[in-house]
């Protein structure tokens, strides 16, 4: 079942036109990546489904709503929810308040559920409850950022990279628990600097340049692509 469909986007910065008619789709409890260089579209099409850059034209679906024109703060609701990239927790406010934040539309006894498995998917963060995010290092605020996004309870989790300027043992943690995190059943639109670490986690994948999807397949013919090796996979 398809729940996640992106049709023919365009989506400008001023006059700049950043996506130039992206589609794709995500189908329920699906892995897909988005890969190319920088520049090329991959971190706004993430904001145009979340709603921080909304499309100037083409169609936005989830879970078969038109959520083209939907406000950036009612998305969460419709079960999109947004890990940025540069993971954005408030410096200031301790752990359990940046995860309270993540669910701060919702009501009900749901809310401590979804903190508990938080915790269990993140120990660190647990333990660092009443810390400043501020004080904590990339990787922890990383985890914080996934966390947030979870409090939501998303049916689509939208991660804009996970592992940009993490330790490498730290990012080896975080791609455990986003595994982790599918096979609860959510679905995931990855974004990831690292196209050989984003295909192994996904399951199809779409090559963005210069704001248009130059090629979709799955994963495994994605990286057996001579000219996907020598843009992307260093090989």
């Amino acid at each position: 079942m398809i729940l996640l469909e992106v049709s023919d986007i365009h989506t400008h910065y001023g006059a700049i036109e950043a996506l130039k008619g992206v589609s794709l789709t995500v189908g329920a409890g699906e892995v897909v990546t988005l890969i190319g260089s920088n520049g090329a579209g991959k971190s706004t099409t993430l904001r145009s489904i979340s709603g921080l850059t909304p499309a100037s034209s083409g169609k936005i679906t989830f879970a078969g709503e038109d959520i083209t024109r939907v406000p950036a703060h009612e998305i969460p609701i419709r079960g999109v929810a947004l890990a940025p990239e540069g993971r954005h927790c408030f410096p200031r406010m301790t752990v359990r308040e940046n995860l309270d934040l993540g669910a701060h539309r919702r009501r009900g006894p749901e809310i401590a559920e979804d903190l508990d498995r938080v915790y269990d998917l993140f120990p660190r963060l647990k333990e660092r409850e009443s810390q400043k995010a501020g004080t904590m290092s990339g990787g922890e605020q990383q985890m914080l950022a996934i966390g947030r996004a979870l409090m939501a309870r998303p049916k689509l989790l939208l991660l804009d990279e996970p592992s940009l300027g993490i330790a490498p043992i730290l990012v080896d943690r975080i791609y455990q628990t986003i595994g982790e995190i599918n096979r609860s059943g959510v679905a995931i639109l990855l974004v990831e600097q690292n196209a050989n670490r984003a295909l192994d986690a996904a399951s199809r994948g779409y090559v963005l340049e210069t704001g248009r999807v130059a090629l979709a397949s799955d994963s495994a013919s994605l990286q057996n692509d001579p000219g996907v090796q020598k843009a992307y996979l260093g090989t």
